[in-house]
């Protein structure tokens, strides 16, 4: 399909996931708001905090750790499992069990694991079971609006864990710097929306690049959890495979890696997120990695954030990998929305 047709879109696009990738930045505006909103009890003296979620449940977790590792004095955990470690145990442990439907098996398993253990709980949850077992025990509830899939709802899973952490006094109140990256997302999205035309899309140009490429995305710091993003969503948008790394790991491994098989590196494609807060030596590695990919064959290239702020630059390079996984299932003209292959895994888990 060439992307400019943009009128072809919704013969694919049949449950409106444009619409959602437009306005991410209400929802993630409306996700803060409801958050200072929303009732929140006293808990004990909270020391450590554990966030149980899987997929695009737990992306927003992963998005909220990195974005407060510098100021948040607790150890907080993204647990992407059944049941929980051996730590997580009595009323200083707060386990926040994020479920997009509340019934993601993982989650409830760790939330049951969290009550048994007489742990501090809170629910974030659109329904479901999460929702009817926070309700039965007496556990702060936080429901959000179901707007789809787990993935289009990130500013939700984010959104309401800012707002969380804001209240519960472990991070600086955020509203300014918040304010400052949902402007800046309005702002980049002016070149990325459906109606602009190829040449002046920068996400239009790299969807196009990446089709027919086994994709590999690459973050630093506080990018790590948007590379993983860009992966997630190559995936469930586009039906494509994506892979996602880190650096300064990936310097201590991936790198080796660049050799074989010969005929496979030339279907390869490398994108090096890139923000203005990185650390100057992953800067640094960065430009070498891209340099060392690209004397093997390596299709490389670099996308920069936008924003004046480490939130904005996190979530305006978020929003355009949205848009881009959006594109790359427009060319390969599937539906971005429903994910065939992890309802069929389901039901054969359901089945055993």
């Amino acid at each position: 399909m060439m992307l400019d047709d943009y009128s072809q879109f919704t013969n694919f696009d049949r449950q409106d996931m444009l619409g959602k990738i437009d306005t991410l930045p209400d929802q993630l505006e409306e996700a803060w708001q409801l958050g200072n909103r929303l009732p929140l009890s006293g808990f004990p003296e909270i020391q450590r905090i554990l966030i149980a979620g899987m997929g695009g449940s737990a992306i927003g977790a992963d998005l909220l750790t990195s974005y407060i590792s510098e100021q948040c004095r607790l150890p907080v955990f993204v647990h992407r499992d059944y049941k929980l470690p051996a730590w997580a145990e009595g009323p200083n442990t707060l386990v926040v069990g994020s479920s997009h439907s509340g019934n993601t098996e993982e989650s409830l398993s760790a939330f049951e694991k969290a009550v048994e253990n007489r742990c501090s709980l809170i629910a974030i949850t659109t329904g479901g079971k999460l929702a009817e077992m926070a309700t039965q025990r007496n556990i702060p509830l936080w429901l959000f609006p179901n707007i789809g899939q787990p993935r289009a709802s990130v500013g939700y899973s984010f959104g309401l864990l800012l707002s969380l952490f804001t209240r519960l006094d472990l991070i600086a109140d955020p509203t300014q710097e918040l304010s400052s990256a949902i402007n800046a997302m309005r702002q980049a999205q002016m070149t990325l929306k459906a109606n602009v035309p190829v040449v002046s899309n920068p996400a239009k140009r790299m969807a196009d690049q990446l089709c027919g490429r086994y994709v590999t995305i690459i973050g630093a710091g506080a990018l790590t959890p948007v590379a993983r993003r860009w992966k997630g969503q190559i995936n469930e948008l586009a039906k494509a495979w994506g892979q996602f790394e880190f650096i300064p790991e990936a310097n201590h491994n991936t790198i080796s890696g660049s050799v074989y098989p010969e005929d496979v590196l030339t279907k390869l494609a490398v994108l090096f997120l890139r923000s203005p807060s990185d650390d100057p030596r992953n800067r640094q590695r960065i430009e070498l990695t891209k340099k060392a990919f690209l004397l093997q064959g390596i299709c490389v290239d670099i996308i920069d954030a936008s924003g004046d702020t480490l939130l904005a630059n996190m979530w305006t390079l978020l929003h355009f990998g949205d848009y881009m996984a959006y594109y790359m299932a427009m060319a390969y003209q599937v539906d971005p929305t429903p994910v065939a292959a992890i309802e069929s895994f389901k039901q054969e888990l359901k089945g055993k």
